[in-house]
Protein backbone atom coordinates (compact mmCIF):
# COMPACT_ATOMS: atom_id res chain seq x y z
CA UNK A 1 0.00 0.00 0.00
CA UNK A 2 -3.83 2.32 2.12
CA UNK A 3 -1.45 2.01 3.25
CA UNK A 4 9.11 2.46 -0.28
CA UNK A 5 8.06 4.89 2.75
CA UNK A 6 10.84 4.94 4.82
CA UNK A 7 11.02 6.17 8.06
CA UNK A 8 13.75 8.89 8.30
CA UNK A 9 16.40 7.44 10.71
CA UNK A 10 17.94 10.27 13.57
CA UNK A 11 21.71 9.78 13.76
CA UNK A 12 22.37 11.08 17.69
CA UNK A 13 26.18 12.05 18.06
CA UNK A 14 27.54 12.34 21.97
CA UNK A 15 29.51 15.15 22.60
CA UNK A 16 32.64 13.88 24.33
CA UNK A 17 33.83 16.01 27.54
CA UNK A 18 37.18 17.24 28.51
CA UNK A 19 38.96 16.40 31.68
CA UNK A 20 41.37 18.61 32.83
CA UNK A 21 43.68 18.35 35.48
CA UNK A 22 43.45 18.81 39.45
CA UNK A 23 45.29 22.29 40.37
CA UNK A 24 48.38 22.52 42.46
CA UNK A 25 47.36 22.96 46.40
CA UNK A 26 47.95 26.06 47.73
CA UNK A 27 51.01 26.22 50.01
CA UNK A 28 50.14 29.50 52.14
CA UNK A 29 48.55 29.61 55.39
CA UNK A 30 44.38 29.80 54.92
CA UNK A 31 42.56 32.30 57.06
CA UNK A 32 39.37 31.13 58.83
CA UNK A 33 37.37 29.53 56.36
CA UNK A 34 33.97 30.36 55.57
CA UNK A 35 31.44 27.88 56.41
CA UNK A 36 30.75 25.91 53.48
CA UNK A 37 27.19 26.38 51.77
CA UNK A 38 25.78 23.15 50.13
CA UNK A 39 24.67 23.79 46.57
CA UNK A 40 21.20 23.66 45.98
CA UNK A 41 20.24 20.29 44.24
CA UNK A 42 19.89 20.51 40.65
CA UNK A 43 15.70 20.51 39.64
CA UNK A 44 15.05 17.55 38.39
CA UNK A 45 14.77 17.40 34.50
CA UNK A 46 11.71 15.51 33.05
CA UNK A 47 13.17 12.73 30.52
CA UNK A 48 12.55 13.36 27.05
CA UNK A 49 11.36 10.63 24.43
CA UNK A 50 11.47 10.54 20.91
CA UNK A 51 8.63 9.34 19.03
CA UNK A 52 9.16 7.50 15.75
CA UNK A 53 6.94 9.26 12.72
CA UNK A 54 4.39 6.82 11.47
CA UNK A 55 3.79 6.51 7.55
CA UNK A 56 0.74 5.72 5.10
CA UNK A 57 1.70 2.16 4.31
CA UNK A 58 4.12 1.87 1.37
CA UNK A 59 3.51 -0.88 -1.55
CA UNK A 60 7.32 -1.99 -0.34
CA UNK A 61 7.39 -1.38 3.20
CA UNK A 62 5.02 -2.49 5.78
CA UNK A 63 3.38 -0.38 8.01
CA UNK A 64 5.78 0.60 11.51
CA UNK A 65 2.30 0.27 13.50
CA UNK A 66 -0.52 -1.74 13.40
CA UNK A 67 -3.92 0.38 13.92
CA UNK A 68 -4.62 1.48 17.14
CA UNK A 69 -8.93 1.20 18.49
CA UNK A 70 -9.92 4.95 19.04
CA UNK A 71 -12.00 5.47 21.96
CA UNK A 72 -14.68 8.28 21.87
CA UNK A 73 -18.30 8.40 20.46
CA UNK A 74 -19.92 6.70 16.59
CA UNK A 75 -17.92 7.29 14.54
CA UNK A 76 -14.75 6.99 16.14
CA UNK A 77 -11.86 8.83 14.64
CA UNK A 78 -9.05 6.61 13.66
CA UNK A 79 -5.52 8.25 13.48
CA UNK A 80 -3.44 5.74 13.03
CA UNK A 81 -3.70 1.89 11.70
CA UNK A 82 -5.81 -0.15 14.28
CA UNK A 83 -4.67 -3.46 15.91
CA UNK A 84 -5.83 -5.47 12.93
CA UNK A 85 -8.75 -8.41 14.35
CA UNK A 86 -8.22 -12.44 13.43
CA UNK A 87 -10.40 -12.02 10.23
CA UNK A 88 -7.27 -10.15 8.64
CA UNK A 89 -6.91 -11.20 4.87
CA UNK A 90 -10.60 -12.43 5.15
CA UNK A 91 -12.70 -11.40 2.27
CA UNK A 92 -14.78 -8.85 2.91
CA UNK A 93 -17.07 -8.40 -0.41
CA UNK A 94 -15.66 -7.04 -3.65
CA UNK A 95 -15.11 -3.05 -5.18
CA UNK A 96 -15.51 -2.67 -8.73
CA UNK A 97 -14.54 0.61 -10.24
CA UNK A 98 -16.58 0.56 -13.76
CA UNK A 99 -14.29 3.73 -15.14
CA UNK A 100 -11.39 1.87 -14.77
CA UNK A 101 -12.74 -1.38 -15.41
CA UNK A 102 -12.01 -2.99 -12.05
CA UNK A 103 -13.76 -5.46 -10.20
CA UNK A 104 -11.58 -7.04 -7.00
CA UNK A 105 -12.22 -8.96 -4.12
CA UNK A 106 -11.65 -6.60 -0.97
CA UNK A 107 -9.64 -7.89 1.82
CA UNK A 108 -9.48 -6.71 5.97
CA UNK A 109 -5.53 -5.56 6.45
CA UNK A 110 -3.54 -3.06 5.15
CA UNK A 111 -0.10 -5.60 5.20
CA UNK A 112 1.41 -6.32 1.80
CA UNK A 113 0.62 -9.85 2.52
CA UNK A 114 -2.92 -9.12 1.96
CA UNK A 115 -2.60 -5.86 -0.69
CA UNK A 116 -1.08 -8.59 -2.53
CA UNK A 117 -4.00 -10.46 -2.92
CA UNK A 118 -6.02 -7.33 -3.63
CA UNK A 119 -7.24 -4.11 -1.92
CA UNK A 120 -7.07 -3.94 1.60
CA UNK A 121 -9.46 -2.56 4.23
CA UNK A 122 -7.93 -0.51 6.91
CA UNK A 123 -8.76 -2.44 9.96
CA UNK A 124 -11.12 0.10 12.64
CA UNK A 125 -12.68 2.33 10.22
CA UNK A 126 -15.75 2.15 8.77
CA UNK A 127 -17.44 -0.73 6.13
CA UNK A 128 -19.21 0.17 3.05
CA UNK A 129 -22.87 1.75 3.72
CA UNK A 130 -22.13 2.68 7.13
CA UNK A 131 -21.57 6.54 8.89
CA UNK A 132 -17.80 7.06 8.76
CA UNK A 133 -14.95 6.83 6.62
CA UNK A 134 -14.42 3.40 4.82
CA UNK A 135 -10.78 3.12 3.89
CA UNK A 136 -8.97 1.05 1.36
CA UNK A 137 -5.28 0.83 0.31
CA UNK A 138 -4.09 -0.59 -3.07
CA UNK A 139 -0.95 -1.46 -4.74
CA UNK A 140 0.18 1.22 -7.63
CA UNK A 141 2.56 -0.59 -10.01
CA UNK A 142 2.68 -4.03 -8.24
CA UNK A 143 0.91 -7.04 -8.70
CA UNK A 144 -2.57 -6.93 -9.94
CA UNK A 145 -1.84 -2.88 -9.76
CA UNK A 146 -5.43 -2.65 -8.63
CA UNK A 147 -5.54 1.27 -7.52
CA UNK A 148 -2.80 1.77 -10.57
CA UNK A 149 -5.15 3.99 -12.54
CA UNK A 150 -7.14 6.16 -9.17
CA UNK A 151 -5.83 9.17 -11.24
CA UNK A 152 -8.03 8.51 -13.77
CA UNK A 153 -11.17 9.32 -11.79
CA UNK A 154 -13.13 12.46 -12.34
CA UNK A 155 -15.20 13.68 -9.68
CA UNK A 156 -19.01 11.67 -9.83
CA UNK A 157 -17.57 8.42 -11.24
CA UNK A 158 -18.58 5.89 -9.46
CA UNK A 159 -17.32 3.13 -7.00
CA UNK A 160 -19.30 0.24 -5.22
CA UNK A 161 -18.81 -2.05 -2.83
CA UNK A 162 -21.04 -5.48 -2.85
CA UNK A 163 -20.68 -6.66 0.67
CA UNK A 164 -23.01 -9.05 2.43
CA UNK A 165 -24.69 -5.60 4.46
CA UNK A 166 -25.57 -4.74 0.29
CA UNK A 167 -24.43 -3.27 -2.62
CA UNK A 168 -23.17 0.66 -2.01
CA UNK A 169 -22.36 3.02 -4.41
CA UNK A 170 -20.09 5.73 -4.19
CA UNK A 171 -19.33 8.57 -6.20
CA UNK A 172 -15.50 10.55 -6.38
CA UNK A 173 -15.78 14.25 -4.53
CA UNK A 174 -11.80 14.76 -5.55
CA UNK A 175 -8.57 13.55 -5.77
CA UNK A 176 -5.33 14.95 -3.85
CA UNK A 177 -1.97 14.36 -3.61
CA UNK A 178 -0.32 14.21 0.22
CA UNK A 179 3.03 12.95 1.97
CA UNK A 180 3.15 9.58 3.69
CA UNK A 181 3.07 11.09 6.88
CA UNK A 182 -1.00 12.32 6.62
CA UNK A 183 -2.42 9.82 8.35
CA UNK A 184 -5.36 12.49 8.49
CA UNK A 185 -6.95 10.83 5.47
CA UNK A 186 -8.54 7.43 7.59
CA UNK A 187 -10.09 10.15 10.04
CA UNK A 188 -13.86 8.88 10.51
CA UNK A 189 -16.51 11.35 9.52
CA UNK A 190 -20.10 11.72 10.06
CA UNK A 191 -21.43 11.19 7.20
CA UNK A 192 -20.84 7.55 4.87
CA UNK A 193 -17.89 8.45 2.97
CA UNK A 194 -14.88 6.72 1.53
CA UNK A 195 -10.96 6.88 0.94
CA UNK A 196 -9.06 5.30 -1.76
CA UNK A 197 -5.35 5.56 -2.00
CA UNK A 198 -2.08 4.10 -3.52
CA UNK A 199 1.81 5.32 -3.62
CA UNK A 200 2.12 8.18 -5.97
CA UNK A 201 3.40 8.66 -8.48
CA UNK A 202 4.11 5.44 -10.36
CA UNK A 203 6.90 3.41 -9.11
CA UNK A 204 7.67 5.84 -6.58
CA UNK A 205 6.86 6.15 -2.55
CA UNK A 206 7.47 9.69 -2.01
CA UNK A 207 3.55 10.39 -1.87
CA UNK A 208 0.14 9.26 -2.05
CA UNK A 209 -2.53 9.81 -4.20
CA UNK A 210 -6.10 9.76 -2.64
CA UNK A 211 -9.66 9.61 -3.09
CA UNK A 212 -11.96 11.08 -1.61
CA UNK A 213 -15.92 9.67 -2.29
CA UNK A 214 -18.90 9.92 -0.53
CA UNK A 215 -21.94 8.05 -0.57
CA UNK A 216 -24.34 8.23 -3.70
CA UNK A 217 -28.36 9.23 -3.14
Amino acid sequence: MLMASALAVALVVGCSSTQTSAPAPDTTPAASAAPAVSAPPAANTAPTTTRARRTLPAETVPPTSLPADAAGTVPPVVAEPVEAPAAVGRGLGSIEIPKLGLTRIMFEGVELSTLDEGPGHWPGTAMPGEAGNVVLAGHRVSHNADFGDLDQLSPDDEVIFNTEGGRHVYSVVSTEIVQPDALWIVDQTPEPTATLFACHPPGSVSQRIVVHLQLAG
